[in-house]
């Protein structure tokens, strides 16, 4: 307890268990008690990353899918909505 009564913000052990259960620490009995936040710090930049990597790949994809439809016939039409 944080004896200035300053207000924390935490996760829901049990919420964490279910999607993933190694950031949690368990008891003798089995059962989650606490939060591996050093643990949840790291998996999140490992998932950031991961996504981060997807961005260069993501907008090739954008600009090839641009490219073709100014190739398609259908791009006059296209080019008459956004205006």
């Amino acid at each position: 307890m944080d004896p200035d009564k300053i207000p924390q913000l935490g996760l829901v052990v049990e919420d964490v268990a279910k999607v993933n259960p190694d950031l949690v620490a368990r008891d003798e009995e089995g059962k989650s008690y606490i939060v591996r936040y050093e643990a949840v710090n790291a998996m999140l930049l490992n998932e950031f990353l991961k996504e981060h990597h997807k961005v260069p790949e993501l907008e090739k994809q954008v600009v090839a899918l641009t490219a073709g439809l100014r190739r398609s016939p259908l791009s006059i039409e296209i080019r008459n909505l956004t205006c």
